[in-house]
């Protein structure tokens, strides 16, 4: 499966989907994170207990980590990177289905097209990385090196 498209002078890259048994358990638990602390607090305070300070940092740590294994699930689902190349910058934005990280940009000048190994050796897994004077861009998106060189092939052309 290819993961990439570069069409006129957007590239998106796909993230490849995780198993549906392992989405599910991290869907199941980013929700359980969410709401088995409320539940615990409106328990609590039913029985007589009363509220806590306690109770809201549980919540707090609790929500924390259940956002970010939404997040890891969204990712797992949904992910897929879009980089624009406008004439004079690149800009750059991680999208997860349901929200999207800020953009990021930098100025296109002389820009250099690598990637960098990731993961097990044995996997030949890599990411794209995009260097333009003091900055640079690593997608997220791990591709097999084969696919992450032909796609730096189609980008030279293009963009020099």
């Amino acid at each position: 499966m290819k993961q990439y498209t570069l069409e006129f002078n957007t590239l998106n890259l796909k993230v490849k989907k995780s198993p549906f048994i392992i989405r599910l358990i991290m869907f199941l638990l980013a929700f359980l994170f969410f709401v088995v602390p409320v539940l615990g607090v409106i328990l609590s305070i039913a029985t007589g207990n009363g509220l806590h300070i306690g109770y809201f940092i549980a919540i707090g740590v609790f929500g924390l980590i259940g956002f970010y294994l939404l997040r890891v699930s969204l990712w797992n689902t949904y992910g897929e990177e879009i980089i624009d190349f406008l004439p004079n910058k690149i800009i750059y934005e991680a999208n997860y289905g349901w929200f999207k990280d800020a953009k990021k940009e930098m100025e296109l000048i002389l820009p250099q097209y690598s990637f960098k190994s990731v993961g097990y050796e044995e996997d030949n897994e890599a990411v794209l990385v995009i260097t333009c004077e003091n900055s640079e861009i690593e997608t997220a998106v791990k591709m097999p090196i084969a696919q992450v060189e032909e796609l730096i092939m189609a980008l030279q052309p293009s963009y020099n």
